[in-house]
């Protein structure tokens, strides 16, 4: 099968037009994107019970923030077949926050672990 789905060589099928995350209108992101000033600050403001919100989870909050923004960064890409360009969002690549940026880097993971470590060891059993 071909990689893109527009290709005139493959039987007629109706055009796939690529349609990219909008992470800003999810109700996850609007509801971090309004409270994590507040929730930081009422984390760091010291009542004495609770200890600090460690910095590696300010870290991924802000990072979800900035992820799949393309104003953050971007590439651009063209379809061989039909020539459209379109860009793609940098997404944080991330852990613990954004479920498509972890999905990737467990796929990344398990890629790396077939093609790179399971080959030179003996393994007994492995389920992915």
């Amino acid at each position: 099968m071909s990689a893109c789905p527009n290709d005139p060589t493959e039987p007629a099928r109706r055009p796939v037009v690529y349609q990219p995350r909008r992470p800003k209108r999810t109700v996850v992101y609007q509801v971090v994107q309004k409270h994590l000033e507040t929730w930081l600050e009422i984390a760091h403001g010291g009542d004495g019970g609770e200890d600090p919100v460690p910095a590696y989870i300010e870290h991924d909050f802000r990072q979800y923030l900035n992820c799949g923004i393309l104003a953050n960064g971007f590439a651009r890409a063209r379809c061989a077949h039909c020539g459209h360009d379109f860009l793609l969002a940098f997404s944080c690549k991330g852990r613990g926050v954004y479920p498509s940026c972890n999905t990737r880097r467990m796929d990344e993971t398990a890629a790396h672990l077939v093609d790179h470590v399971f080959p030179q060891v003996p393994v007994r059993q492995w389920v992915s």
